[in-house]
């Protein structure tokens, strides 16, 4: 009998932000990326509590619409201004708090490990994020900058995932299958990658 077909994996993509939180929905099977949902979560101005408060009941509502089966949200790094950082990863909490009361597994990837997904090398502009995004997914135009990181972070899982399954199936295979096959897996796609409980954390 012939091999079973892939099982489908709904990927919710959060993009987290104060002013600005973007959300992408994919639907990976096997080689094929279907495009099924984006947009961002608009935060007014106010006191901090109530601008997560606004992300977090946002984030929650995204992840019960969407009915995924597993979210992916940005690894954030200190950077030139560490109150923005800190402000960050306030929002990046709320919003991964929020995931986790869903019920949602949460994977973590570096903006690296993204951007070298997505286009190929980690100093990638926003707009060629957009660019590859819209042509990744066969999009009729590009995605908002916002809901292209989140739509980038589940086309980041969904190839990462695909990497993993070559290799366990690699893994499976007779041995005489596998001569000489070691170096046709993409490295790339699993550098920097652990395991923990059996999920992908970045």
């Amino acid at each position: 009998s012939g091999t079973e077909p892939a099982q489908r994996m709904r990927i919710l993509g959060i993009d987290p932000g104060l002013n600005t939180t973007g959300y992408g929905v994919v639907d990976a099977q096997g080689q094929r990326l279907a495009y099924q949902a984006s947009g961002a979560i608009r935060i007014p101005k106010g006191s901090l509590p109530e601008r997560l408060k606004t992300l977090f009941d946002g984030v929650s509502t995204v992840a019960r619409q969407a009915q995924a089966d597993v979210a992916v949200v940005e690894i954030v790094f200190v950077n030139v201004n560490p109150q923005s950082t800190l402000l960050l990863g306030q929002a990046r909490g709320a919003a991964i708090a929020a995931l986790v009361a869903q019920g949602l597994p949460v994977v973590e990837y570096t903006a690296l490990q993204l951007k070298k997904s997505i286009v190929g090398y980690g100093r990638a502009s926003k707009t060629q994020m957009q660019e590859m995004v819209a042509r990744l997914l066969a999009l009729p135009g590009q995605p908002g900058p916002d809901a292209a990181d989140a739509l980038g972070l589940a086309i980041c899982h969904a190839h990462a995932q695909r990497g993993l399954a070559a290799v366990l199936a690699a893994d499976h295979a007779p041995k005489a299958a596998r001569r000489g096959k070691a170096d046709t897996l993409s490295a790339t796609q699993l550098r920097g990658m652990r395991t923990r409980g059996g999920r992908l954390i970045g």
